[in-house]
């Protein structure tokens, strides 16, 4: 009956987040922002009135415990963000969140558990807003670099990621100083509940998904390719330095270098996000002497991407000379692949089978905080919820009973972890 409350509990809880974030055509929660602000403070009012413990820490992440018997025993984590993409969907993150809340009023209902049980609703994980991978919570284990406070604008306003910190009253100084808010032997588990931002699970017409490892990525978001502006009618091909077409070999070799991945059975996408002339400088009768465009590309193995980044650079070089361009990639940042922990997957496939709930065994395309505990060595796992019409955008929708069915898996696999036959899992 517990689990039934807090459902009925968790759908107010999204049509909420949804009044309250509402910016045409989708929802925005920015990292920082009075938005994102309210999420934290919807979670917490509805936390307090469960009886649950409640605290925030110095760089604005929330924690909602129920306590345990053994209250210096390693805790059970689960969580997610509540920033959003500006014009986003309502259930990225968010549905992370809220399904650990149903999980905490679900166990409220019983007996008390082993060791504490806690949600964390983090904060700042959309990148497009501060550009550091997974920020609330690798700031919470201190590892940020210690200059991202004054360093790090956000993409909006360019206003410092230390000024929206001490505006939200929070400490950027914690930041500075590398002091951890949480500590990894403080930690028996993490599982992290999300949506799937992909369309696997809807095209396999199955409602969960288990994850395998979350992609590490390399991001170039100032690639340019430097030429020369000339006329179209008047300089023929020989004599041109065209940024365009240089651009245009790059991104068919690359192509070929996927597919050519693809087939050795390595995992592995790229994408070329922006790729865009300088629009002060280019013209239908001119030929075009700038280009500039962002490279993402992910892989579950991180040598894969590492030997993309070698072929890359020495592929700009190849072209650039030529073509008579320069074709300068730009610096990049890095997040290592996650491979989820063995024994956690397994026990969250137990619990969908005791449910009779159809899952499928998939990698995450998209980074996400869960990342972060994997890399410290705290065992970490995933459920994805099957979600349609993609992510990042304001069509992403999430079917409530496919929710439902991510929270009974979540709970089946805690209470037989906390108290039956997985226990052993984690301890």
């Amino acid at each position: 009956m517990a689990l039934l409350t807090a459902l009925d509990r968790a759908k107010r809880l999204f049509d909420e987040l949804a009044t309250l974030s509402t910016d045409a055509p989708g929802v925005t929660r920015a990292s920082f922002g009075p938005i994102e602000d309210a999420a934290h403070a919807m979670i917490a009012r509805e936390a307090v009135a469960l009886g649950l413990e409640t605290r925030t820490d110095s760089i604005g992440n929330l924690y909602v415990t129920l306590p345990g018997t053994d209250r210096d025993a390693p805790v059970l984590m689960t969580g997610s963000h509540l920033d959003s993409v500006p014009h986003g969907g309502n259930f990225d993150g968010a549905a992370g969140v809220i399904a650990g809340l149903v999980l905490l009023e679900h166990l409220s209902d019983g007996p008390q558990p082993p060791c504490d049980v806690t949600l964390m609703a983090i904060r700042a994980e959309e990148m497009i807003w501060f550009p550091e991978h997974y920020l609330g919570s690798r700031a919470a284990f201190g590892l940020l670099p210690r200059d991202a406070p004054d360093r790090v604008k956000r993409s909006d306003t360019r206003r410092s990621l230390a000024e929206h910190m001490a505006e939200a009253g929070f400490d950027p100084q914690v930041i500075r100083d590398a002091k951890p808010q949480l500590y990894r032997n403080d930690i028996a588990a993490f599982v992290e509940v999300h949506i799937e931002q992909g369309p696997v699970l809807v095209e396999a017409q199955r409602p969960v998904g288990i994850v395998s490892a979350i992609r590490g990525n390399i991001r170039h978001r100032f690639c340019r390719i430097e030429g020369e502006t000339t006329h179209a009618g008047g300089v023929p091909r020989q004599s041109r330095r065209d940024a365009v077409l240089a651009g245009a070999e790059l991104a068919q070799a690359m192509e070929t270098y996927w597919l050519q991945t693809e087939a050795k059975g390595d995992d592995f996408v790229l994408t070329l996000g922006e790729f865009t002339t300088d629009p002060n400088l280019h013209g239908i009768t001119k030929v075009p002497g700038l280009l500039t465009f962002t490279l993402d590309v992910r892989s579950q193995d991180d040598t894969v991407l590492n030997l993309f980044e070698r072929w890359v650079q020495q592929q700009a070089r190849e072209i650039g000379d030529r073509r008579g361009v320069r074709i300068d990639i730009g610096p990049y940042t890095q997040s290592a692949a996650a491979p989820m922990e063995a024994s956690l997957r397994r026990g969250l496939v137990m619990a969908a089978e005791k449910r009779g709930i159809d899952y499928l065994e998939l990698p995450s395309g998209g980074g996400h905080d869960c990342a972060t505990f994997a890399s410290l060595g705290i065992p970490s796992a995933m459920l994805f919820i099957r979600n349609e019409n993609g992510s990042h955008n304001p069509n992403e929708h999430m079917d409530f009973p496919d929710f439902s069915q991510a929270c009974s898996v979540l709970t089946t696999w805690v209470e037989d972890v906390l108290f039956g036959e997985t226990s052993g899992m984690i301890r």
